[in-house]
């Protein structure tokens, strides 16, 4: 595979980088394991000063880490901006956090003493996507740097400007070689990565389908593995919303990262009372975006990562009109240069269309009709993702009652799926198993290990 820096702006190559040679890899791979016999022996004080000073580091750089986002695969400046300041976020809540969380636990056996103890894996392969560069590294990164862990991360073909510039940050933040490590590697190596006995634990975040072969890998060799996935959230709106701050929000949901993200507004499921008046006053809103430039602030329509992901997406809405969904808005590319494409929404989805089952991965909203509460739970449900989703209602006791109904790993009442370090995030079924972020994000390759304590006396 290449690893290049193309400005989905105006589709001109910026940057290549060559691959690792296998002899390479193997060096990498040596330094990270000599590392890890190290770091696993310093102090929680001794990792979370370099952590602190890594996330200390992005926020005086900002601008410096933003622009290489946008750069490389086209997002609006001010969201570039906001995920450097998330990412150093997360770094820093670990750097606070981390002794905490993995603190002995004391068990209350019958008879002894008992306790668990944290232990760290050892080295963490990392397999990520080009979507959020910064942030999918530092949810990664930071809890297990901060468990004793050492990383390794393949990042994203479309992105290594990115992928170099968070390697440097934790070198730069006095982290030892091979604590962190960036590897431009193909499939093959990735394939021989997981298999590697160095290798203790996988993480994945990306398609079903990478989700998938990454998985298998990691199981044909014992390793733990965690999957973040795909998703098609809903977005339900019950006919008591706020209409118009639903339809602010319902904007943010869709067109944040220009709907680039897993966690996006995918299926908008309106109770009826309120479809009409919801599906305009939306329409309203995303035609309002402006196409331009992602680096100038006043641009409000950024272009799709790669002219690659435009085109699957123009064929994915093609698929669903010929399967008998109808454009009420957009669904079609911008003539312009860059991979730019209209703010879109099909309406008219039956159970056979593909595009029922299917996610879309950019400005396109699917939007729904249904009777009641009953028909928008059951509709949320038939899907073969199961990430995140949104309740809006002004009533919140109601729209906790129908969260606990909704079959996601997430459910936000009032606010659009989102994440914050301090939340766990993940999901379920084609989503992908196990989590990140919060307390539960650093216990994901740590050994909890019993140590236990018994009178030499005792019987058996």
């Amino acid at each position: 595979m290449s690893y290049q820096s193309v400005n989905p702006f105006n589709g001109k190559t910026v940057k290549t980088f060559e691959q690792l040679t296998d002899a390479q890899l193997e060096a990498a791979l040596e330094t990270a394991a000599n590392c890890f016999e190290k770091w696993r022996h310093t102090t929680f004080v001794e990792r979370g000063a370099i952590a602190a000073k890594a996330a200390s580091l992005m926020g005086e750089r900002v601008d410096e880490f933003a622009r290489l986002v946008t750069l490389e695969m086209g997002k609006l400046i001010a969201e570039a901006r906001g995920e450097v300041e998330l990412s150093a976020d997360i770094i820093d809540y670990y750097a606070k956090n981390a002794e905490r969380f993995l603190a002995p636990e004391t068990l209350k056996p019958l008879s002894g003493e008992a306790r668990i103890e944290n232990a760290p894996f050892g080295v963490v392969f990392g397999v990520q996507p080009w979507n959020f560069p910064y942030y999918q590294l530092a949810r990664l990164a930071a809890p297990n740097l901060m468990a004793g862990n050492v990383v390794m991360v393949k990042h994203s073909g479309t992105v290594p400007q990115c992928a170099l510039a968070f390697e440097k940050l934790w070198l730069e933040a006095g982290a030892p070689a091979g604590a962190y490590t960036n590897l431009f590697i193909s499939y093959d190596q990735v394939t021989r990565m997981i298999g590697d006995p160095r290798v203790r634990g996988v993480a994945c975040t990306g398609s079903v389908e990478a989700g998938k072969s990454v998985a298998e890998q990691a199981g044909k060799n014992l390793k733990k593995s965690t999957m973040e996935l795909g998703g098609s959230d809903a977005f339900i709106v019950l006919e008591d919303a706020d209409l118009d701050k639903t339809v602010e929000w319902a904007v943010w949901a869709k067109m944040n990262n220009t709907g680039q993200s897993c966690v996006a507004g995918k299926r908008y499921i309106v109770v009826k009372e309120l479809a009409d008046r919801f599906l305009e006053k939306f329409k309203t809103a995303l035609s309002a975006l402006t196409p331009g430039d992602p680096m100038d602030k006043a641009t409000t329509l950024g272009p799709l990562s790669t002219e690659g992901a435009l085109v699957k997406l123009l064929k994915q809405v093609d698929q669903a009109v010929k399967n008998g969904a109808k454009v009420v808005l957009g669904g079609k590319r911008i003539e312009r240069p860059g991979a730019f494409m209209e703010p879109t929404i099909l309406t008219n989805i039956k159970p056979g269309n593909p595009a029922y089952r299917e996610e879309f991965f950019g400005p396109v909203a699917l939007m729904f009709q249904v009777k009641n509460e009953d028909e928008a739970v059951a509709l949320a449900n038939d899907s073969d993702f199961g990430l995140g989703g949104s309740i809006f209602t002004r009533d919140v006791a109601r729209g906790e009652r129908l969260a606990s109904r909704i079959d996601t790993g997430m459910v936000f009442i009032n606010h659009p799926t989102w994440t914050a370090p301090e939340l766990p995030f993940g999901g379920i079924m084609d989503s992908g198993y196990g989590r990140e972020l919060s307390s539960m994000g650093i216990q994901e390759f740590v050994n909890k290990k019993l140590v236990r304590v018994e009178s030499i006396n005792a019987s058996a």
